[in-house]
């Protein structure tokens, strides 16, 4: 092989800066906040770059959405209630701003203990190894009951709970968004995976009304999704269950006719998975809306959320 020479550089093409298209602008740059600011300042001086721009998106979307009456749809696993998010959630809901509320079977587990005793959330690795992990009387006990009466009565699971938790005594039971969604006349569904539950584990787990429940609860939030049209939809930490229950309850929706095409979908989770960025952002999108990704712990950027949307209703913006 002959000798490789470096390249002589004297003859390259330049271009003039100003000619060149950039993907970041001055007036986007983030402001230092200063002590004794408001919110708003703080809201203000955020870069209006990548999630920072698509943050503000979403609360637009938001308050669009309830400007013009649409839904603002709110999905997630149980980490964002042992995560101390319950009253930031009841309190959207009181506002007006949260129209509906889905989750997973371990959801009211932990709104019904914290409830019930003020805390909640066991260490499973020392229960397990006592064979013991699970077994709260009272946790089993109540739920389970609960959930029998309600689907007698013809309740979904998530009425059923709420119902329980609202009609009790319970020194803590400011802080269940089921009793508070309940109370509110909000629908707040429940998506069990039989099995999945420390409940299904007790003697006084009924699989029979557990199934019927959450069918039902299933059927119910087909309905939420079918006036979604201009609303929004929010995943807030799950990865696996809700991402396929609102496919499946959307995939329903427009089967039979209801026109569910501009959307805004956002999943909030501080690992993007598969499913809600296929099931949640992508698939449901194609034929219209947008979506978002915002990255990061829920105890952080959900309130974040929730304190812009509160600044943006209190100034005359929302319901």
């Amino acid at each position: 092989m002959k000798p490789q020479k470096p390249l002589d550089l004297k003859k390259i093409k330049t271009v003039p800066l100003r000619g060149r298209k950039s993907k970041v602008e001055a007036g986007w740059l983030g402001r230092p906040f200063e002590a004794g600011k408001s919110f708003s300042d703080f809201w203000a001086g955020l870069p209006g770059i990548l999630a920072a721009k698509d943050l503000k998106s979403v609360v637009s979307a938001i308050v669009e959405a309830r400007k013009n009456g649409r839904p603002v749809v709110l999905g997630m696993g149980a980490h964002p209630i042992k995560v101390g998010l319950s009253p930031v959630i009841a309190g959207l809901m009181r506002r007006g701003v949260i129209t509906a509320f889905a989750s997973n079977g371990a959801s009211i587990i932990h709104d019904f203990e914290l409830s019930y005793i003020g805390q909640t959330s066991e260490d499973v690795a020392e229960e397990l190894c006592k064979g013991t992990f699970g077994m709260a009387r009272e946790t089993g006990l109540f739920l389970n009951r609960a959930i029998k009466k309600g689907a007698a009565d013809g309740l979904g699971l998530g009425a059923s709970i709420g119902r329980f938790i609202s009609g009790s005594r319970f020194r803590y039971k400011s802080s269940s968004i089921f009793g508070e969604a309940y109370r509110l006349g909000i629908p707040a569904t429940v998506h069990v995976t039989i099995g999945a539950d420390i409940i299904h584990m007790h003697p006084s787990a009924d699989g029979g009304a557990i199934g019927e429940a959450s069918h039902r609860d299933f059927r119910l939030f087909a309905t939420v999704l079918a006036g979604l049209e201009g609303g929004v939809y929010i995943n807030l930490g799950s990865s696996v269950v809700l991402p396929e229950v609102f496919l499946k309850a959307l995939t329903v929706a427009r089967n039979l006719g209801h026109k569910v095409e501009k959307i805004t979908t956002v999943n909030m989770d501080f690992i993007q998975h598969y499913r809600p960025r296929e099931n949640v952002l992508r698939r449901p999108t194609m034929k219209g809306g947008a979506s978002y990704a915002l990255t990061g712990h829920h105890e952080i950027m959900f309130p974040l959320l929730a304190a812009a949307l509160t600044e943006a209703f209190s100034s005359g913006q929302g319901p």
